[in-house]
């Protein structure tokens, strides 16, 4: 079942802002249905699929969508033996201007390619999907307010699953009950007290693994979003960052983060379009493979323990 968490902000540590009180937005377990669905669910196995950042190069280029790079990879995440119980998506899926009239389409040319794959997509949200500056701020209280692209993205890709703001949780559970997943979506970009109070609680819970998702990595501090987060981040348990905003591949271990941004989006590097899986293996830890999207070829591969760490040969 879920159940809501309700908590004020004087309980965390700010007396200057008193009620209404916060409705913390915080699921106390996973959803009792198998498969990932709203919410999360109950899965035989931790297998999932991480893709980056896709938009056009250029604004409100929407006859030049990467359509065909994106059709590819969810079509080779689709492919995958075992196919994962679903995917996370680390924000920019458009690039259009706020006052036009592109975001809309753009979101549908990427819908229309993410239908190759069966299983739910859980998207945490871009700066393209506030104004496109990274040090933009959208959402209640934000500085740019409510864009036509912030709309569509609510509309056409959280609501889906169930999710009505730019930040929530999902929770799974094995189905014989031997480990615990909350996967944490940041909104950098739609970053308010509300939002840091929720994530300080969000992370609280205990599970096995937790899963941080939020666009820009750990360097893209003009974000609103990014320097609070990781101090946030940094005083909880983590198994993982999952970001994207740089249009590459990267794993930059000294913040338990892997960058995945080659989704579509003009590749900033040497590395090719691509797509991460993560798996759990029979001994608890986590593969971490990063593929080629034409080639299929290993980019490159680890595996770490439930808290983040490298597992030694």
């Amino acid at each position: 079942m879920r159940a809501a968490c309700v908590l004020t902000l004087a309980a965390c540590g700010s007396s200057s802002v008193a009620s209404p009180p916060i409705d913390a937005y915080v699921d106390l377990d996973a959803p009792a249905r198998p498969g990932a669905g709203p919410g999360g669910g109950l899965l035989d196995t931790l297998d999932f699929a991480v893709i980056g950042d896709c938009r056009p190069a250029n604004l409100d280029d929407t006859p030049n969508y990467p359509t065909a790079v994106a059709t590819q990879i969810f079509a080779d995440v689709q492919a995958e033996v075992p196919q994962p119980a679903f995917a996370v998506t680390t924000g920019d899926y458009m690039f259009a201007s706020t006052g036009g009239t592109e975001a809309a389409p753009q979101l549908q040319l990427y819908l229309g390619a993410r239908a190759g794959y069966a299983n739910a997509v859980y998207p945490a949200m871009g700066n393209h999907e506030c104004t496109g500056y990274t040090d933009s701020n959208c959402g209640p209280g934000g500085a740019d307010g409510d864009t036509e692209n912030y709309q569509q993205y609510l509309s056409q890709l959280v609501a889906p699953v169930g999710e009505t703001r730019p930040y929530f949780i999902e929770h799974f559970a094995a189905s014989d009950g031997t480990w615990s997943a909350k996967f944490v979506f940041i909104a950098g970009n739609a970053w308010n007290q509300y939002q840091a109070a929720w994530l300080d609680l969000a992370l609280a819970e205990p599970s096995t693994y937790t899963f941080a998702v939020r666009h820009e990595p750990h360097y893209s501090e003009t974000a609103p979003g990014v320097d609070p987060s990781t101090q946030i981040l940094a005083r909880h348990p983590l198994t993982m960052l999952l970001t994207g905003h740089t249009h590459s591949y990267d794993h930059v271990q000294a913040y338990k983060e892997i960058i995945v941004g080659n989704g579509g989006a003009p590749l900033n590097s040497g590395y090719d379009y691509g797509y991460v899986i993560i798996a759990l293996q029979p001994d608890g830890t986590l593969q971490v493979t990063s593929y080629d999207y034409m080639t299929h070829a290993t980019v490159d591969q680890f595996a770490i323990n439930p808290d983040g760490s490298l597992v030694t040969p």
